[in-house]
């Protein structure tokens, strides 16, 4: 089982930035790929970025690219999430997500294969 708590979360100005961390508890989530996912009132929740197992690749979704960086550190079962250059549209909640697919090939970017999930944290980027 692994246990997600997302932080860092706050407000912001337009050009300023966050980061995000997500702290796990159990040890198979060094293993494991972890995405964030952020939801906009009265939108869908959708894809911002993931990192694989051991952080070395990495996916973005076009609306970040160039702007977010996601990063992990497994010694402290951490992901992170530097988001510069922020804008109003990055307003939602950010919640970040395991999925337990033991040192996956890959970097899923949908959010029916992500088990774990976190309670989320609030971006809200003021103009």
């Amino acid at each position: 089982q692994v246990q997600l708590v997302e932080s860092g979360g706050g407000l912001a100005q337009a050009g300023g930035s966050l980061r995000l961390s997500c702290a796990a508890s159990g040890r198979r989530f060094s293993n494991y790929p972890v995405a964030w996912f952020r939801q906009a009132p009265g939108k869908e929740r959708e894809f911002v970025a993931a990192i694989n197992w051991s952080g070395s690749l990495t996916s973005y979704s076009d609306s970040v690219k160039g702007r977010f960086t996601v990063s992990r550190d497994n010694a402290k079962n951490t992901v992170y999430l530097q988001m510069n250059s922020l804008k109003p549209e990055d307003t939602a909640v950010y919640y970040c997500a395991a999925s337990p697919v033991w040192r996956a090939v890959g970097v899923p970017t949908t959010p029916d294969k992500y088990t774990y999930w976190g309670q989320g944290t609030q971006v809200t980027v003021s103009s």
